[in-house]
């Protein structure tokens, strides 16, 4: 048993088929069976084998590839398809409905049209869904689609330059808020950060997730992630030792500072030779000394 990877024709969705004995390269055309009925796909992943387990998981199977008939076939879908979007938008207008029609699409069998419309509140359209069964003679489906839906359908070049993204490879829609926006200091403005739908542009979540990472603490040693907590602390005790050091010799010379000013102001204290202080404090102790010696001196029993 083998899988393969189709492209519908619309509204471009890539589904998984099962293909027995169907050999299917890229973009080669084939006719698959779906929910709606038979439909006309492109091949974007060639079969590859698979278990039997994991191919009963996909219900929708490959019927053929698609040849000459098929493509004449294609064609007149085509252009009934574009008669039907006519006579429908014409039938809203008569009745006046608030919708807005996006594209018509006929099953490959003919049996079928499945209208695609964007309205803001609900609609009653059971009249014109009797009119457009009575005027086409087919089965008639209005599908109300969101307006993200309505931009994967008729496309568009974005602001990058490039196709939509919803057009080419987008599958699902995800949710995107302003919050990412402002993760990624983008500007504000609604006109710079909506898409061709009038959303915000789904690119919004491509590098989100990058840039909360950002925000985590940053390692110990971010030059040298490697390094080893072992050698950080070895590190960590040098610089500590360095600092007791560098501590320890400006100790030493504010000692020999303060030492030496001491020495300066003591030696300032002391009145110099000659100086009006010294003088007088010489006198006082030579009439001290004189006057303990004449005491001394004198003999005993003698007048003063």
């Amino acid at each position: 048993m083998q899988t393969v990877r189709i492209r519908l024709r619309k509204p471009h969705r890539v589904l998984t088929f099962r293909c027995s004995d169907i050999p299917l390269q890229r973009n080669d055309p084939c006719i698959v069976r779906t929910d709606q009925g038979l439909e006309y796909g492109v091949c974007v992943v060639a079969s590859e084998p698979c278990a039997q387990e994991v191919a009963e998981r996909y219900q929708l199977e490959v019927v053929r590839k698609a040849g000459d008939e098929d493509k004449k076939t294609l064609e007149q879908l085509l252009t009934d398809e574009a008669k039907a979007r006519a006579i429908c938008a014409e039938r809203i207008a008569e009745k006046r409905l608030p919708m807005n029609l996006v594209d018509a699409e006929y099953t490959f069998d003919h049996n079928k049209v499945v209208f695609y419309f964007t309205a803001d509140e609900r609609v009653d359209f059971r009249e014109l869904v009797r009119d457009l069964a009575h005027t086409l003679k087919a089965r008639i489906e209005l599908r109300h689609i969101q307006v993200r839906d309505q931009a994967m359908m008729v496309g568009g070049i974005g602001e990058c330059g490039r196709v939509l993204c919803c057009r080419t490879w987008l599958r699902e829609f995800m949710p995107i808020s302003m919050k990412m926006a402002k993760r990624q200091n983008l500007s504000l403005n609604p006109e710079k950060i909506s898409g061709q739908c009038g959303r915000l542009m789904c690119c919004l979540s491509y590098e989100n997730n990058q840039y909360e990472d950002k925000k985590k603490k940053a390692p110990l040693s971010p030059a040298a992630p490697e390094e080893s907590a072992e050698e950080n602390m070895r590190d960590d005790e040098e610089i500590e030792l360095e600092e007791v050091l560098a501590n320890d010799l400006d100790s030493r010379e504010e000692g020999r500072a303060e030492g030496a000013a001491a020495e300066d102001r003591a030696v300032a204290s002391v009145p110099p030779v000659g100086a009006p202080g010294g003088r007088s404090r010489r006198r006082r102790k030579r009439r001290r000394k004189q006057g303990q010696g004449g005491a001394e001196a004198a003999p005993p029993g003698a007048s003063p």
